[in-house]
């Protein structure tokens, strides 16, 4: 039998501290969240691999690493009100959720937002929102959000999101003038009109499809 938990410490310790990763909740979030409740069954011994994995539908959950360096650039606190784009199997939500109040998940595949929502609600996790809709328009009922995690790659930052970002809040998004190659860039919002805009690292994520993203045609 697979020792996930082990699996889980060592994936901590060698490819999140290890790398860099300091934030005590996000270690914290990453050692306690079970990834394998997260991956298709088949795939569940590679759970802790340091890399992404298929989820069906052409989409995959992001390596450890990347979810990691994303949550931890968002400098999430605790009563945080959160907001994910491109939410798949519901893994870094679950992430997301271990540290901010509340997390408003949006995922444009049914299938993926029925059974992320479904492995959300098996772990008693109860601060996450999961929405079948286009992530690119945002959630606009939960607006302002102090953290936007968007995990799909975009060719511009979509006005609405930007439009429901908190004043002091922060968005990790990657852009790309190609729907499969990126910059991770995370915005501030200083003010009603002033936005900072700051290159993280280059990422490698599936297109943002929708209204204020790719079209179909970028799949």
């Amino acid at each position: 039998m697979t020792d996930f938990a082990h699996l889980r410490r060592r994936m901590v310790e060698e490819d999140l501290r290890a790398r860099g990763v300091r934030d005590y909740s996000v270690l914290r979030a990453m050692g306690t969240v079970p990834r394998e409740a997260f991956v298709p069954e088949g795939l569940r011994a590679r759970a802790y691999d340091d890399s992404p994995l298929p989820i069906g539908d052409g989409q995959t959950i992001s390596q450890p690493y990347i979810v990691a360096f994303m949550v931890e650039a968002l400098a999430p606190a605790g009563d945080d009100k959160a907001l994910e784009v491109g939410s798949g199997s519901g893994y870094a939500a679950a992430v997301l959720a271990s540290i901010c109040r509340e997390v408003y998940a949006i995922e444009r595949i049914e299938r993926l937002a029925v059974t992320g929502a479904d492995a959300l609600d098996k772990l008693h996790i109860r601060n996450v929102h999961v929405r079948y809709d286009d992530g690119s328009q945002g959630w606009a009922d939960a607006a302002p959000f102090d953290v936007i995690m968007v995990s799909a790659g975009a060719p511009s930052v979509p006005e609405t999101l930007r439009a429901q970002l908190a004043i002091g809040g922060r968005m990790v998004i990657p852009l790309g003038a190609g729907p499969r190659v990126q910059e991770l860039v995370r915005i501030t919002r200083k003010s009603q009109h002033e936005y900072i805009r700051e290159d993280l690292a280059d990422v490698r994520f599936v297109p943002l499809i929708g209204r204020e993203g790719w079209g179909l045609e970028a799949l």
